[in-house]
C-alpha cells in the first residue's frame, strides 16, 4: 500500500503542478491578450500623433510662407509709400520754388515739422533753396540743418 500511496502522491502532485501550470498558462495568456490589446491601442494613438505632427507642419510651413510673403509685400509697400512721399516733397519743392523768397522763408519758419522743411528744402533748386533758407527764422534753420546734414550722409 506504500507503493501505490508513494503514486498517488506523484500523481496528485504532478496534477496539482499541471493545474497550476494551465493556470499561468492561461493567465499568461489573458495578460499577453490585454498587453496586446493596450499595444494596438497605443500604436493608433502613435498614428494620430504622428498625423497631427504632420498637418502642424503643413500648418508651420504655410505660416512661413505667408510670412516671407507678408514682408515681402511689406517691402515693396515702404518702398512704394518712400517713393510717394519723395513725390509729394518734390512736387512741395517746385511749388516754393515758384514763392517769392520772402514767402516761402516764412512759410518753411511756421511749419511744426522741422522735417518736413528739410525735405522740402533738399528737393528744391539749391540756389532757391539758398535765398528761402536767408528768410528762415534762425531756430529753424538749425533744426533744418542737421536733418539736411543727415540726409546728405544717407541717414533718413
Amino acid at each position: 500500500m506504500k507503493k501505490i500511496s508513494w503514486q498517488v502522491k506523484t500523481f496528485c502532485v504532478k496534477t496539482v503542478f499541471l493545474v497550476s501550470f494551465i493556470e499561468n498558462s492561461l493567465s499568461a495568456q489573458t495578460e499577453c491578450k490585454e498587453i496586446e490589446k493596450e499595444i494596438e491601442k497605443l500604436e493608433k494613438l502613435q498614428k494620430k500623433i504622428e498625423e497631427r505632427i504632420k498637418k502642424n507642419e503643413e500648418i508651420l510651413a504655410s505660416i512661413k510662407k505667408e510670412k516671407e510673403e507678408l514682408e515681402v509685400f511689406k517691402k515693396r509697400l515702404d518702398e512704394e509709400i518712400l517713393k510717394l512721399q519723395s513725390e509729394r516733397f518734390k512736387r512741395l519743392a517746385k511749388d516754393f520754388e515758384s514763392m517769392d523768397p520772402e514767402f516761402a522763408g516764412e512759410k518753411l519758419s511756421m511749419m511744426e515739422d522741422a522735417k518736413i522743411a528739410a525735405y522740402i528744402l533738399y528737393n528744391m533748386n539749391p540756389r532757391k533753396a539758398g535765398e528761402a533758407l536767408n528768410y528762415v527764422s534762425p531756430k529753424m534753420v538749425s533744426k533744418i540743418s542737421k536733418i539736411l546734414t543727415q540726409l546728405k550722409n544717407g541717414k533718413k
